[in-house]
């Protein structure tokens, strides 16, 4: 791996990919959540990809790194904070902050992973244009969500709270930068580690939350299954490619992308009102991708 991203016309339609899947799970995980309590949806979902995950890297030879250099302490800590840690953080935050703020704070990913890629990345070194980029891009997420971006929620523990949500965040930055940090290995091996320790942590927590699992009916094992195999399974592998190849901060995108297809897809499927706010919103997020990412666009289409 070189120490230079390695962006490509490739690398956004991953990006752009992952933002379309992830941004329409929270309408299947709605549909999902009438047949199921929530921890058990969690659990669900994540150990079938789990499963999945481990079955096809079975099947590959069970390899996890490709050389003689190996990192088993790091690959360790990247697979607990790129699952089994936020998906803590985030189930008993969201007990005291509103759902505004976890979409904000999930955004926050791009703002935690720049500084943090800049001095432990040689190739993601930070600009004015890479950072102005950024922040332009967050606004138009909190321009998007509206007034609630930052509303109090008027529980006694909301500053626990909301620290536990940027905990989250910071868990996700840590581990893309570390992921980048990697000898080189399998992905389909390092995302079956990710998912089947997450599943470790998530599982019990369901267990204890809710008890022993209801049956959920054919309609709830279907989307179970969906959220399983597209959002879960293979969203963590094309994110792994990509922290992997394109690096974390070209990959912090996708947190951009999210909140505005969840509200476009709302409104399409689900008939919810668009916000006023919509269009200035995309239009500050994709100024905001065009001056942070501006060298890979113009090595995408002049090829320089």
């Amino acid at each position: 791996m070189t120490d230079t991203p390695q962006i490509t016309s490739a690398s956004w339609a991953m990006i752009a990919t992952l933002g379309f899947v992830w941004g329409g799970t929270f309408l299947v995980q709605a549909m999902a959540l009438e047949t199921a309590p929530p921890f058990w949806v969690a659990a669900g979902r994540i150990g079938f990809a789990a499963l999945l995950t481990a079955l096809v890297w079975q099947l590959r030879g069970a390899r996890m790194f490709t050389t003689d250099d190996t990192d088993w302490p790091t690959l360790t800590l990247v697979a607990v904070l790129s699952a089994a840690a936020p998906f803590m953080l985030i189930a008993w935050s969201q007990q005291y902050v509103t759902s505004s703020f976890t979409g904000v704070s999930m955004a926050a990913v791009a703002l935690i992973v720049l500084p943090m890629a800049h001095v432990l990345l040689p190739g993601e070194r930070m600009t004015w244009r890479k950072s102005l980029g950024f922040v332009i891009g967050f606004a138009g997420i909190v321009v998007l969500i509206g007034p609630g971006a930052f509303a109090s929620s008027g529980a006694g523990m909301e500053p626990l709270g909301r620290l536990a949500c940027l905990s989250a965040a910071g868990c996700y930055a840590i581990s893309s930068v570390l992921m980048r940090r990697l000898p080189p290995l399998d992905p389909v091996g390092l995302s079956a580690a990710t998912l089947l320790i997450g599943s470790a942590v998530v599982i019990p927590l369901a267990l204890a939350s809710h008890g022993l699992p209801a049956n959920p009916g054919n309609k709830g094992l279907m989307l179970i299954a969906l959220l399983g195999l597209v959002p879960t399974a293979a969203a963590n592998l094309l994110r792994i490619i990509v922290a992997r190849t394109a690096g974390p901060v070209f990959m912090s995108l996708t947190n951009y992308q999210v909140p505005v297809w969840s509200v476009l897809l709302g409104a399409l499927v689900l008939g919810e009102d668009l916000p006023p706010t919509l269009l200035w919103a995309m239009l500050m997020i994709l100024t905001g991708v065009a001056l942070s990412q501006y060298g890979a666009l113009r090595r995408l289409f002049t090829g320089r």
